[in-house]
């Protein structure tokens, strides 16, 4: 890893694949913490429009009385989030995105504060359409030489835990120190917002038309340049982040995912682990064939379920972030709410 630092962040999408809640209406996605990673699925048609409501009994993406958070009307901007089946989604750059080196486009949005207040949730969210844009949060973080820019390097393994956490987020499998994380205890900050450990920003990742799939590319992929810790520099990169992706996709299938990236990429389908690539390494690859793997992860065709990724940009070396897929993503990504530690 020790070269001239570079940056990738690729996620391709089969142009039949679509992010829902990402083109059309003002519609948004929630995401409940905790309980089960399954939705049943509904149609466009049934139970009224199509819309699922975050408080209702059945179909409801809260469960267990969970707090659900909705993802402001300002979030998708220009391409506004919602959608009905058979939008055309846009095929050029999206005003106010950067645009990435190869393929797609971000944007950095509005900074996430540790106190911000969760807004009521919208019943409105749809789970057969979504446009071409996802939601993430960026998290930076300062080289604290331990976790970040840390003395070693090389892959680790079973970090964390094959469960995902009620919260959503990743737990690490041991508080004891390890080969790339020096201080463990600093781990349950990676995925949340923490006053004086990190800074968090929505972040907006637009796929491009890409000979048959939807992509996002970048080898210069440095979102927070000038921002956080480095708020105004102009001469150096900013790296050292962490990215955090919530969404969801109706299983139908022969759905794959391939994965070539570093530093650390955990993907959960439906709370499982199914990628670990653990460790501050170079690029390095994973593939799940979802049908082969789909009693392990405990799906069922037709049904509706988690998709839930996490990034981590730790060292200055290097960094690779690409994913193929042709699954069936029914949201755009949501921002889980803050449960106390």
């Amino acid at each position: 890893m020790h070269r001239t630092r570079s940056s990738v962040f690729a996620i391709a999408l089969s142009a039949g694949a679509s992010l829902a809640g990402c083109s059309g209406s003002s519609n948004v996605s929630q995401v409940a913490a905790g309980g089960t990673g399954a939705v049943a699925s509904s149609s466009a048609s049934s139970a009224g429009s199509g819309a699922i409501s975050a408080t209702s009994g059945a179909g409801s993406i809260a469960q267990g009385g969970a707090v659900v958070l909705n993802v402001p009307d300002d979030v998708a901007g220009a391409l506004a989030v919602g959608g009905s089946e058979g939008e055309a989604y846009p095929d050029t750059l999206p005003i106010g995105f950067t645009p990435a080196n190869v393929f797609g486009g971000y944007r950095v949005g509005d900074a996430i504060s540790a106190d911000a207040e969760s807004p009521t949730a919208d019943p409105d969210s749809k789970l057969d359409d979504c446009g071409t844009t996802i939601l993430a949060v960026i998290r930076d973080f300062k080289p604290d030489r331990q976790n970040f820019e840390g003395p070693d390097i090389g892959d680790d393994r079973g970090l964390v835990s094959p469960q995902l956490g009620a919260d959503r987020k990743p737990v690490l499998a041991s508080s004891s120190p390890t080969k790339t994380i020096k201080a463990p205890a600093q781990f349950s900050d990676w995925y949340r917002t923490v006053d004086g450990v990190n800074k968090a920003y929505k972040l907006q990742l637009w796929f491009a038309p890409n000979a048959g799939v939807s992509s996002f590319q970048s080898t210069e992929f440095f979102p927070l340049d000038g921002k956080g810790w480095d708020a105004g520099a102009t001469t150096y990169r900013n790296y050292h982040f962490t990215t955090e992706i919530h969404t969801r996709f109706k299983y139908k299938g022969g759905e794959s995912f391939k994965f070539t990236g570093d530093d650390d990429v955990w993907v959960f389908i439906n709370d499982k682990l199914a990628i670990d690539l653990g460790g501050v390494h170079g690029a390095e690859n994973a593939s799940i064939d979802i049908d082969a793997r789909a009693t392990e992860l405990g799906l069922e065709k037709g049904k509706v379920y988690a998709f839930d990724m996490f990034q981590n940009e730790r060292h200055t070396a290097e960094s690779n972030f690409r994913a193929d897929t042709n699954l069936n993503f029914v949201d755009c990504g949501t921002i889980v709410p803050e449960i106390p530690k």
